[in-house]
């Protein structure tokens, strides 16, 4: 493991956790220069959107002087106009009234309903079952080599996105969370499924449990020998670095990781960097450092998201950081249709054109990244180009992973659409009746 340097170790001295919830986004907010109605429409969404920052964000990553414009105060902070306009005013009246917590829950859920809390069939078609048809909870197993697990204890974040598609595990509504509860039946579906060779640890972010949490679920995976790779998927190297510097349990974790690699199995860790900005403090890159020591890789993966990330610039200075710092570009992933999708979706002509514009600026060890990839009921579908054939106008698509093993490699064409920015958006081309996971239409 690395030496911590001075000035990271400077920073990180005496700074603790500290969570900033909603009761705290009237003072945030003023801080931002917003007016009393600003503020006022910011707690509307608030009470319907999850918010949750932390000391670190708020005081390391935030340009307070660039606010509210300011990319990483746009990537926590809600935006009044992330709602429609009448949904933001009947929440806002009912705060202006004094409306009880029962009264705006009924208000909230009304809306989120029609926010599509669970997409691409998570609830529906990726739950596995046991053999006596009992649903396993807490695992999502879409495609055949991979399982998602969503830990019980790892079912929020050190700070949420506001683009985040798993909105729906932070609002409180048990129906609408997604979680273990215990630990061996999924270790069990795993081992009775020899063609699972991966899992990803998902929430929420695991890394907000203690090590010994982390453990209880990871190293009864270590000795099934079908299982080739453990993934954890999270945002901690940019919203708490100190997970893996000063957190008191920082070295077991580490520790941890070296125990996967050690065991035979490789330790993907999938960091989500969202913006260049959460790269620069010296801390996060001596947690970088520690954690490749341990022997795991890092891939680094985040959606183009409107007002955020959405130059071709901000891609590539973000993805030469990161191979700079040891780390693979993997995904740029399109927003998925849920929740304020339509604030934040780039359309996918225009994803792709950021997309390249960024991959032609980079060198060959950073082109490991793939995308534009919509993360899609069928599967993960990757826009590849736009192109004409036979005179007709068509992007070029195919598939990364699918439901369906056959799809995948698949290139398959849709008509070209500049509005379009989501994979049902599109229509099939060059008189395609359907697309390749679809029915073909009833002969009349």
């Amino acid at each position: 493991m690395s030496v911590m340097s001075n000035a990271a170790l400077a920073l990180s001295t005496g700074r603790r956790y500290r969570a900033y919830t909603t009761r705290h986004l009237d003072e945030l907010t003023t801080r931002a220069g917003l007016s009393a109605d600003e503020r006022l429409a910011v707690q509307a969404v608030a009470h319907v959107l999850p918010f949750r920052t932390n000391s670190y964000v708020v005081d390391e990553l935030i340009d307070w002087d660039a606010a509210p414009a300011d990319p990483i105060y746009r990537l926590v902070f809600p935006q009044a106009d992330m709602l429609p306009a009448d949904d933001v005013a009947r929440m806002a009246d009912l705060l202006r009234s004094g409306a009880s917590t029962l009264e705006l829950n009924a208000a909230a859920n009304q809306i989120r309903a029609r926010l599509n809390p669970h997409p691409a069939g998570q609830m529906e078609l990726n739950v596995p079952k046991l053999a006596n048809e009992e649903p396993v909870p807490g695992l999502q197993h879409k495609y055949k080599e991979t399982v998602l697990i969503f830990p019980k204890q790892g079912q929020t974040c050190h700070a949420y996105c506001t683009y985040c598609f798993r909105w729906a595990q932070f609002v409180g509504d048990a129906d609408l969370k997604f979680a273990s509860r215990e630990i061996e039946p999924l270790v069990s579906y795993i081992r009775a499924h020899p063609e699972v060779t991966n899992v990803l640890f998902t929430g929420g972010d695991p890394m907000i449990m203690t090590e010994s949490v982390l453990a209880k679920y990871i190293e009864p995976l270590l000795d099934i020998e079908h299982l080739e790779a453990i993934r954890i998927g999270t945002k901690a190297l940019a919203y708490w670095p100190q997970r893996f510097v000063t957190d008191s349990d920082a070295g077991d974790i580490l520790r941890l990781f070296e125990k996967v690699v050690a065991s035979g199995k490789s330790l993907a860790f999938m960091a989500h960097f969202s913006h260049p900005n959460e790269m620069a403090p010296d801390i996060v890159q001596e947690a970088v450092r520690r954690i490749r020591g341990t022997g795991a890789v890092i891939r680094t993966q985040a959606p183009l998201i409107r007002t955020i990330n959405d130059t071709p610039d901000t891609w590539e200075r973000m993805w030469r950081t990161h191979l700079r710092h040891g780390m693979v570009p993997y995904y740029m992933f399109v927003e998925r249709d849920t929740g304020p999708q339509d604030y934040f979706a780039v359309p996918l002509a225009e994803a792709y054109d950021i997309f390249r514009n960024a991959y032609q600026r980079v060198s060959g060890l950073a082109r490991t990244v793939r995308g534009p990839s919509m993360s899609a009921t069928p599967g993960k579908v990757c826009v590849d180009g736009v192109a004409e054939i036979a005179g007709e106008k068509v992007f070029v698509l195919h598939f990364i992973q699918a439901r369906d093993p056959e799809l995948v490699g698949r290139p398959f064409f849709a008509k070209y659409d500049e509005k379009a920015s989501w994979l049902f958006d599109l229509k099939p081309a060059l008189g395609a009746t359907h697309f390749p996971w679809e029915q073909p239409p009833a002969r009349s």
